[in-house]
């Protein structure tokens, strides 16, 4: 028995939107051959240029070739760098532990 084509999910999450689409691409499709079959770049006028692709959250390139199953995720440019974001969160706390008088609950009772 001879398959046509392979099965494959386009996925999409950005501001107020997520999208699914399961899509049948012929054996040896790329990750563009999906992305361009799911329609989810024209139904959201989503531009291309500022977005990355990953297969299963493992970034890849839009020429990489699709297994059956597989899962393409559209992901959106990151608008601050995760790890300077935990730095500076730390460091608040720190000051605000440093210049706090200390926990209310731990104080002895008069």
């Amino acid at each position: 028995m001879t398959r046509s084509g392979i099965s494959v999910t386009v996925a999409y999450a950005g501001p107020g939107v997520e999208l699914l689409v399961s899509v049948t691409v012929p054996a040896g499709a790329t990750v563009n051959d999906a992305i361009v079959r799911s329609g989810i770049v024209a139904r959201l006028s989503l531009d291309m240029t500022q977005l990355e692709t990953a297969v299963f959250g493992q970034r890849v390139q839009r020429h990489a070739p699709l297994a059956d199953g597989d899962r393409v995720e559209l992901t959106r440019p990151l608008i601050a760098d995760p790890k300077r974001v935990r730095r500076k969160r730390a460091a608040d706390q720190s000051n605000q532990k440093a210049g706090a008088p200390g926990d209310p609950r731990k104080r002895r009772p008069p």
